[in-house]
């Protein structure tokens, strides 16, 4: 992994890389051998991201984002280092999507209280404080009942 020289360490950038990292490798293993035991996901996505391909019909209806469920009926899940493409069944209409890594908001699993979100600094509501922009920050959060807190990386930020 390279590691840019600058003033500091862009540890919020790095743990965003590395949590795409885990979403491509857990969907390479659902596109090679399919969903394991109970397991399902549910994403959500920033519809209006450039890279994404949705129908337009989905875009109107979901201007945003949009939450999709991969979980008992998909169908040509490709996975890239980029993004992943899968065809879902909207009310007996399968429709093919395009999802690149960037403009997922959350990646949950609620089969084993296991989600993701990504925040991005607007959403935190924070200033410039002089330093390079921080991109998008991703938060390991479990979800469900047994849920501990999730302790933000800002509070180490000077």
């Amino acid at each position: 992994m390279d590691i840019p020289v600058t003033r500091t360490i862009d540890y919020g950038n790095l743990m965003h890389r590395a949590m795409r990292g885990l979403i491509q490798e857990v969907l390479e293993g659902v596109a090679a051998h399919g969903l394991p035991g109970t397991h399902h996901f549910f994403i959500t996505f920033d519809t209006m991201h450039p890279d994404v391909e949705i129908a337009d019909w989905l875009s109107d209806r979901y201007p945003g984002e949009m939450t999709i469920v991969i979980q008992h009926w998909f169908d040509n899940l490709t996975v890239t280092d980029e993004g992943f493409a899968v065809t879902l069944n909207f009310g007996d209409n399968p429709e093919p999507l395009y999802i690149p890594y960037d403009a997922i908001k959350t990646f949950v699993d609620p089969s084993v209280e296991f989600g993701l979100r990504f925040e991005t600094q607007e959403e935190r509501g924070e200033e410039d404080d002089g330093e390079a922009p921080m991109d998008e920050m991703a938060e390991p959060e479990p979800v469900g009942r047994a849920a501990a807190e999730v302790v933000s990386l800002d509070k180490f930020r000077k």
